[in-house]
């Protein structure tokens, strides 16, 4: 077990992420469990780069003087794995928000699928999600969704660097995906539907790979304060 000055020296944490946890609660348990082992009233403890409540996976939390090191973690390459389901769109284009229209799929094949995946690899404009954290006029941009008002998002540029399609059961296609800081895989499957000259959702997400971190070595919140 590692002292509390090691943790204030500064440590990287491999945290997976449970389904419905928002990456705020789970640096909460962390920062928790040292505060609470060590009885200090200060740590700083922090994570780089959010997943939201519905994706799991991998997500760095960083402790003491590593909290210096987030920046350099968020502009690592990640990689995600999970599953686009077709014929169907959600306004938050993921299945926090309920279906808002459906399309016909029957003309989809397994070959339109796999190639309309090379119209997504290399650098793209991407749009950002309604639904999403990001700012606007000093507003986030989930604030104006939730209030039923309209607002132009513009467009950024995104690197995908791989887009591997590992599975097709329609309505249903698993995926695996290398891209860019910055990428919302909420927009890839928006956009990926929209090829399709159908409609599509994220129904499932996983953050495997941030870097040359790997989720197969982290381990649970509830882990992670069991093992102090």
């Amino acid at each position: 077990m590692k002292t509390l000055e090691e943790y204030q020296a500064g440590q990287t944490l491999l945290i997976d992420k449970p389904l419905n946890w928002s990456s705020f609660q789970a640096v909460n348990k962390v920062k928790w469990a040292l505060k609470s082992t060590f009885k200090v009233k200060k740590l700083k403890v922090g994570h780089a780069g959010t997943l939201d409540p519905l994706a799991t996976g991998l997500l760095i939390i960083c402790v003491g003087k590593n909290t210096k090191k987030i920046a350099e973690y968020q502009g690592q390459t990640k990689e995600y794995t999970g599953t686009i389901t077709v014929g169907a769109t959600t306004p938050s284009y993921d299945l926090e928000s309920d279906i808002n229209q459906t399309f016909p799929t029957a003309h989809i094949t397994n070959d339109i699928i796999h190639k309309t995946t090379e119209q997504f690899i290399g650098e793209i404009d991407q749009k950002p999600p309604v639904f999403s954290a990001l700012k606007k006029d000093g507003k986030r941009l989930y604030e104006f969704a939730r209030a039923g008002e309209e607002v132009e998002i513009p467009s950024r540029k995104i690197t995908i660097h791989e887009f591997e399609i590992t599975r097709i059961e329609l309505p249903e296609i698993d995926f695996r995906v290398v891209c860019s800081k910055g990428t919302y895989i909420r927009s890839l499957a928006h956009d990926f539907g929209l090829a399709l000259q159908s409609g599509a959702h994220l129904s499932a997400l996983r953050r495997t790979k941030i870097g040359d971190f790997d989720v197969k070595e982290a381990i649970s919140p509830e882990a992670f304060g069991n093992s102090l």
